[in-house]
């Protein structure tokens, strides 16, 4: 899981300080590293050297979510100099975003908690996910997708609840309006969805847009598919008002729908995402196969098949099933056979205290026993050495 509380931004700074990149100027404090000893620059190297093989993944603004409270720009491996700047011009932004990173990252392992891949995050990666969204999949694209989404959702909830210097309710939503059900007042607080996607789209994006391959192209769409989904999810919510709820006046408000259905919808454009590529100009994406349908702005796309998920590969990312939970009885992606890749299982029988014989007891609370039970929990199997080793 995200290691959300442990920052590894030591092994960035102390590498800032004692060495710089060819034909940069350095500093006072730089120059005296290089004059040290040499056991110091035999340590600097080598912490570069950690540096530069470290996997690379665009968006590691998804590293706030790490940081939390004590978000400092400098530290954030891989903005560009937009991001990187919103980042010091908007500090109580930057905390909102962290905030909402960790729900859209539990989002996405609820989502995925079933399959094989199930959207696993790394401690201590400022990559959060590791090379496994460096091909260009379909997990790939969920996850850029409900990353923006995320992104989205958590700063129009922040600019509703007044953490925010630079927005607050929708200021659109006043005076009178009708739908349906007949006239009302707008009233309350409307959540300002349009300064959410607004930002979210400047920051995010900011990284895409200082390159025009393909994969930029792929981020660009699917992030954009992400924001407009939170919106896609908007309700009007109103409160009656008159003699004995008679509704003779209405006053409503817009809001955001939970999370968990942005979540559901882009669970839903993942299994029907559509495989793309370059088109011939070089500007766009176009479908890969001529009898499917073309992409509309509110599917995903990807370029790549994704991998089996089977094994564990560091070249992929995969961190493969052995000893994940299966469920025995399903045919489903959770079951034992789908889960396992036929690798079979192991069955564990353990004891577990459950709630039983509960009673109400007058006045107000419930009394219930404490019971043991046996369960069989199954785990998926290891593989065997030579096939693991092949994929190492």
């Amino acid at each position: 899981m995200l290691g959300l509380n442990r920052i590894p931004s030591l092994r960035a700074a102390q590498i800032q300080r004692c060495g710089s990149p060819a034909g940069a100027r350095l500093s006072p404090r730089s120059s005296s590293c290089q004059n040290a000893g040499a056991s110091s620059r035999i340590y600097c190297a080598c912490l570069l050297l950690l540096l530069l093989v470290t996997p690379r993944v665009d968006s590691s603004w998804w590293y706030i979510g790490a940081l939390g409270a004590r978000v400092i720009c400098d530290n954030i491996p891989g903005l560009v100099n937009k991001q990187r700047q919103l980042c010091q011009r908007h500090p109580d932004i930057m905390q909102a975003i962290g905030e909402g990173t960790k729900e859209w990252i539990r989002e996405c392992q609820h989502q995925f908690r079933h399959h094989r891949w199930n959207c696993s995050t790394l401690d201590r990666d400022h990559t959060v996910f590791g090379r496994v969204l460096l091909r260009s999949s379909r997990e790939a694209a969920f996850v850029y997708a409900i990353s923006s989404a995320g992104v989205v959702y958590a700063l129009t909830r922040a600019c509703s609840q007044g953490e925010l210097r630079t927005c607050n309710c929708d200021p659109h939503k006043r005076g009178r309006d009708k739908d349906d059900r007949g006239e009302f007042d707008w009233g309350g607080c409307s959540d300002n969805i349009n300064y959410g996607i607004k930002f979210s789209k400047t920051f995010i994006d900011a990284k895409e847009r200082t390159v025009r391959d393909a994969r930029a192209l792929m981020n660009l769409h699917n992030n954009r598919c992400g924001r407009t989904a939170v919106k896609r999810f908007m309700k009007l919510e109103c409160k009656c008002h008159g003699v004995s709820g008679s509704c003779t006046l209405r006053t409503c408000w817009n809001a955001m729908s939970d999370f968990r259905k942005t979540g559901d919808y882009l669970r839903r454009k993942y299994n029907g995402a559509i495989e793309v590529m370059m088109n011939q100009d070089g500007t766009g994406l176009t479908v890969a196969n001529k009898d499917f349908r073309k992409p509309t702005k509110n599917d995903l796309v990807y370029f790549e098949s994704s991998p089996d998920y089977c094994l564990q590969d560091k070249a992929a990312g995969s961190l493969g099933t052995a000893g994940r939970v299966c469920n025995k009885t399903s045919r489903s992606t959770d079951g034992c056979e789908v889960m396992c890749c036929g690798r079979g299982y192991d069955t564990t029988r353990v004891k577990q205290i459950t709630k039983c014989e509960c009673k109400f007891k007058w006045c107000c609370s419930v009394e219930c026993k404490d019971c043991e039970e046996a369960v069989d929990i199954h785990t998926c199997k290891a593989p065997k050495r030579a096939e693991w080793l092949d994929q190492t």
